[in-house]
């Protein structure tokens, strides 16, 4: 096939105002959706674009750094970066001045994801089939060069990831009727914190009739007793059979935790999302101990695939909530679902990015994978702003057809 060269890297700090309350959770209180975007052009053929999540003025920071880190790319063949992904993945996130900020995570780690992100959707549009199509066609021995296993070999590592993937080629045919059935998804944006318990109903009514039939609250008010009485209400609004998830966005300490997370399970959610600080690992040991049976869900601030390794390692977590636009795109992301694989733990990822890439990760997983069919996070407000939007029908994700990773804007975002 034709080689397509990436001739520059340009970024975009693209802005989205958000209607009032959307968007608001325990801590992150501003209306304001971001995406720092990595676009690499080629000549006479294809741009890639590649998106990581922000919610206001950091934005900019992580353009800067994505104009930093991305400068070995101009003048590379994209079947060539391609081959060995993984390696070259490793040297961008190692370059010595950078790696100090971090290492691997924090706003570094954002831009690598746009970087990342922005290359498999110039490669995907280079061979003209979406994302998900890409890497299903991919050989054990080529999907397995994409990723980088550095500080997780002694859990996974290169013959673990060919010998999971080659266990599971035969029985491949039984899981991809999800490609004409699509993958279901439950709603989000029914819950911000700032929205009143009246339009909270109104919301998850709408959700109703459009099909979903799972829906998550946000949750570590300031008002405990606002907490209570909101997950009563929309459980009562939806019913028994409906399925909840409540998200404190990391609000409580672990004392307040353990307390609330034993309040909220009168109403038998399916996971408590984000219950304590991210970096507290033995926390959450502990309160997955303490509030048993009810689950916990983290990964929307994990870093990279080492604090997940640990993270699992521990029994800290029970549903996996990866995100390419947190961790090192959609290769780490890859790294971490393999992961997942080994430790026995579904992956639902975090899609602070609407969906349009996690669409296309979540048909891998479960086909490529074996990963058991579960929900793909819904939040449509920026869908007006793709060339492409997810397309949700029924409360299912229907596959997306279009070449790429499904990451274009429209050119009238605002601009930082």
């Amino acid at each position: 096939m034709p080689d397509c060269v990436i001739q520059s890297v340009s970024t975009r700090d693209a802005r989205f105002p958000l209607p009032e309350g959307a968007g608001t959770d325990s801590v992150h209180t501003s209306s304001e959706y971001c995406f720092a975007v990595t676009l690499l052009a080629s000549a006479g053929g294809p741009s890639g674009t590649g998106i990581t999540l922000t919610l206001g003025v950091g934005n900019r920071l992580v353009c800067e750094a994505i104009e930093l880190l991305a400068r070995p790319l101009a003048g590379m063949a994209i079947e060539e970066l391609m081959a060995d992904f993984g390696r070259f993945s490793r040297q961008l996130a190692d370059e010595p001045s950078l790696r100090w900020l971090g290492p691997h995570k924090g706003v570094v780690h954002l831009a690598l994801a746009s970087i990342t992100n922005a290359c498999f959707d110039l490669w995907a549009k280079s061979r003209g089939v979406p994302l998900w199509k890409l890497l299903l066609d991919l050989t054990p021995e080529e999907l397995a060069r994409l990723l980088d296993f550095s500080y997780v070999e002694e859990i996974l590592d290169q013959q673990d990831a060919l010998g999971i993937l080659r266990d599971h080629l035969r029985t491949r045919p039984g899981r991809e009727s999800v490609l004409r059935c699509g993958y279901p998804g439950y709603d989000t944006s029914v819950g911000w914190m700032a929205y009143g318990d009246d339009k909270v109903k109104e919301l998850t009514a709408r959700a109703v009739d459009r099909g979903f039939k799972a829906f998550k609250l946000k949750v570590g008010s300031a008002d405990e007793d606002r907490d209570l009485r909101r997950a009563a209400m929309l459980r009562e609004f939806v019913g028994d059979s409906a399925t909840l998830m409540f998200d404190a966005n990391q609000h409580w300490n672990l004392p307040v935790a353990i307390r609330m997370c034993r309040e909220l399970a009168a109403f038998r959610p399916l996971w408590i999302e984000e219950p304590t600080h991210p970096d507290d690992i033995q926390g959450h040991v502990l309160l997955a101990k303490e509030i048993e049976p009810v689950k916990i869900a983290a990964g929307e601030h994990i870093p990279n695939r080492v604090v997940f390794k640990n993270f699992m390692q521990a029994g800290a977590l029970h549903f996996v909530q990866a995100d390419c636009t947190r961790l090192a795109g959609v290769s780490e992301f890859l790294t971490v679902s393999f992961l997942a694989v080994k430790f026995g733990l579904p992956v639902v990822p975090h899609v602070g990015d609407m969906g349009q890439l996690h669409q296309h990760l979540v048909l891998f997983n479960h086909i490529a994978l074996g990963q058991e069919i579960l929900f793909l996070e819904h939040i449509p407000h920026l869908r007006e702003h793709f060339v492409f939007p997810a397309r949700v029908t029924g409360g299912y994700y229907q596959t997306p057809q279009e070449p790429g990773a499904s990451c274009d804007l429209k050119p009238t975002g605002s601009g930082g």
